[in-house]
């Protein structure tokens, strides 16, 4: 059977370069590259979303819930397990994965790589990993293009353009923001920007964008909106914002190498899977809004026009009913997010790093202009508008 298969792709192949020109094949490979990476990242986060609400649903709100301690470990476990016995072999950081492929490898993604992220990020963040699927599912798109580019005997520069291409698609799909994809691959990945690789991109972005808003509707992953417009004089906040949040990134980058270094030192798997899974589970019983990629959190805060609202995030915490200390619950939050995604990778689970800086902007945002209205300080700046520009940024 796989000798049959194998003769139809060749006798295509010789098809295809008699009848179809290179560059008009290259746009019918971005094309079905957008189609297959809209659905992967529609996939990854539908399997994300059905374990998070399987385990958690039943969760009483207004108390503790000790299965907080549990199902990281077991998240971990299971990811880890799924690695090593049924992959056997190193999934790492998905954009790191990504630049050794195009640096060392010509282009060429291990073929696993287009299901194997894929599952092993959805386990860890189903199960509470205090992760993103956003670099999974980026090097699953790029494994989605490289391996279709290897199937069709594609040269290697056209190889790396559909690398590229997976890239923009994912982050397209899973965002429905065409431009966003088409820009992380270009700054991030270094495609060159020329007119032969720019069509390709902008195809694989808008077929990824334009499946996910058929699929899922035309509302934003985020939603939101301005309660008051921008004025010119509010500019000095935007200044003390964008100090802010540099000082909060500096730390997340500093500690995060810090405490990977401190993981790199294990070299027992079960060691490593014993200290991340205990200090997972101890930061996501005490703050909930660690357990996953923490986008309900976000949503909250951009969406509440009330403390009641905002409050609600201290649910199914020892902290619950205590409003008066939200700002001293979130500011540990900050704390200890560097902590909770370190653990979740070094443990053994499996995600990136880009959703904890979009809910690290977001809480320090929310922090800083509810102290600057709190304490009079920047009194007519409204808080949701401090919250969108430190989150944007």
């Amino acid at each position: 059977m796989e000798k049959i298969n194998i003769g139809i792709i060749q006798r295509f192949i010789i098809w295809r370069e008699n009848e179809i020109q290179e560059k008009h094949f290259i746009l019918m490979l971005s094309f079905l590259v957008g189609l297959f990476t809209a659905f992967a990242a529609l996939i990854l986060k539908y399997l994300i979303h059905l374990i998070q609400n399987f385990l958690t649903d039943n969760f009483d709100s207004t108390e503790a819930n000790y299965l907080y301690l549990v199902y990281p470990v077991v998240g971990i476990f299971l990811a880890g397990l799924f690695v090593r016995n049924i992959v056997k072999d190193d999934i790492s950081h998905g954009v790191t994965k990504i630049l050794y492929a195009i640096s060392r490898r010509q282009g060429r993604i291990k073929r696993h790589n287009i299901w194997s992220s894929t599952i092993a990020s959805a386990i860890t963040i189903g199960f509470g990993g205090s992760v993103g699927a956003e670099a999974p599912i980026v090097l699953t798109g790029s494994a989605i293009g490289s391996n279709l580019g290897s199937l069709f005997k594609m040269e290697q520069r056209t190889l790396m353009l559909l690398v590229g291409c997976g890239a923009a698609g994912a982050i397209s799909g899973i965002f429905k923001a065409p431009i966003a994809g088409l820009v992380f691959t270009i700054e991030v990945l270094m495609i060159d920007l020329t007119m032969s690789s720019l069509l390709p991109l902008l195809i694989t972005s808008v077929t990824a964008a334009t499946v996910s808003y058929v699929v899922t509707g035309q509302e934003a992953m985020f939603k939101f909106h301005m309660d008051q417009p921008f004025l010119l004089e509010r500019i000095p906040y935007v200044i003390l914002l964008g100090i802010f949040c540099g000082l909060v990134s500096l730390y997340f980058t500093r500690a995060m190498n810090v405490v990977e270094n401190f993981y790199a030192r294990f070299k027992g798997v079960y060691s490593k899977l014993v200290l991340g899974g205990v200090m997972l589970s101890i930061l996501i019983f005490l703050f909930p809004p660690l357990y996953g990629e923490g986008y309900d959190t976000i949503e909250l805060l951009l969406n509440g026009i009330s403390n009641m609202e905002w409050d609600t995030v201290m649910n199914n915490s020892l902290f619950y009913g205590y409003g008066n200390l939200l700002l001293v619950y979130l500011l540990l939050i900050v704390l200890f997010k560097v902590f909770a995604s370190a653990a979740t990778n070094g443990g053994g689970g499996c995600g990136g790093i880009f959703a904890p800086s979009l809910f690290l902007g977001c809480i320090a945002g929310f922090v800083f202009s509810h102290f600057s209205n709190e304490l009079g300080i920047f009194p007519d700046c409204p808080r949701k508008t401090l919250l969108l520009w430190e989150w944007q940024a």
